[in-house]
Formats: structure tokens, sequence, C-alpha cells
């Protein structure tokens, strides 16, 4: 009997540390908010007015499966600020940068930030958020798919809509 309170308080602290957690802390706990967010709500409103320039984070293989519309791919791991800025000349544009989650896209979007751009977001909750608000995503080819590379199983079980795709 004197083991099972200590044993009940081991497993309630691993439970908790293994426990599900929502976007905001996962976004939290790896973002410094350097960049400031934009949700899918207003990125969709923008993004039908065409007043804004949308950059896909995520590796070719996550964009291949799908991307939001009208997203340019930039990637991550080979990002060019350079190239970026020879494609779009006036540093006040609208951009909104994603990934799956908001995380690379953060990062991303600070390397813009530094090279002059004023009106740079990071789309809160990425692509995931997107397709869980019912918003469409097409493959590079222009079809309307359900599937999502969600980057990892871990970041998707975020995903509450659509088809989970991760290597």
């Amino acid at each position: 009997m004197k083991y099972l309170i200590p044993l009940l308080l081991v497993f309630l602290v691993v439970e908790a540390g293994f426990s599900q957690r929502t976007v905001d802390d996962v976004l939290r706990q790896y973002n410094s908010g350097s960049v400031p967010y934009i949700s899918v709500e207003e990125l969709r409103m923008n993004q039908l007015n065409d007043k804004v320039m949308i950059l896909d984070a995520r590796e070719m293989t996550e964009y291949q499966v799908s991307t939001i519309p009208d997203a340019k791919f930039v990637g991550y791991n080979d990002f060019s600020v350079k190239k970026i800025s020879e494609e779009i000349k006036d540093k006040d544009t609208p951009i909104v940068v994603f990934c799956s989650l908001g995380i690379r896209s953060e990062t991303i979007g600070e390397k813009l930030k530094k090279a002059g751009f004023k009106q740079v977001k990071n789309l809160y909750g990425g692509i995931i958020e997107w397709k869980n608000n019912g918003y469409p995503v097409f493959t590079p080819e222009g079809t309307e798919t359900d599937e999502i590379h969600t980057f990892s199983k871990y970041w998707g079980q975020w995903l509450t809509k659509g088809v989970k795709v991760y290597e």
C-alpha cells in the first residue's frame, strides 16, 4: 500500500506528459511569436480578394501531396531569400507563409522580415488548420484532394478532416 500512492503519482505525471496537447500549446512551445499569425479565415478572405502572396514552406514531398490554392512552393531546407527577393520586388507585398502546423513557417517568415519584407505573417495551424476548417487543398497539378502531408504521425494528430499522408 505504501508504494501505491507514489506509483499513482508517477503514472499521472507520465500520462500528462504524453497526453495530446493543443495546436496552441505546440506553437507556444516551438515558436517565439516573432512573425505575427494570421488565421485561416483571414487568409481565405484575403485570398479571395487576391491581396496576398502565399508561400508554402514545406518540403517538396509534402507539397506534391497537396497545397493551399495559389501558394508558391519555396521549401524549407533549400529556402532562398535571395530568390524570393528577386521575384517579389515590392517589400510591402503582403506575404503569408505556411507549413504543416506553423513552426517551420515562422523560421522562413523571420528570414523574409530580415530581408526587409514588411508585411509577413505566419498561418496559424498551417495547412492542417486550413483543411480542418473545410477549405480546399489541391495537388500541384490543380486537382482538389483530401490528402494532407502532415510531416509526421505526431503532427498528424491535429488533422481532423482529410486523409493523413506521411513518410
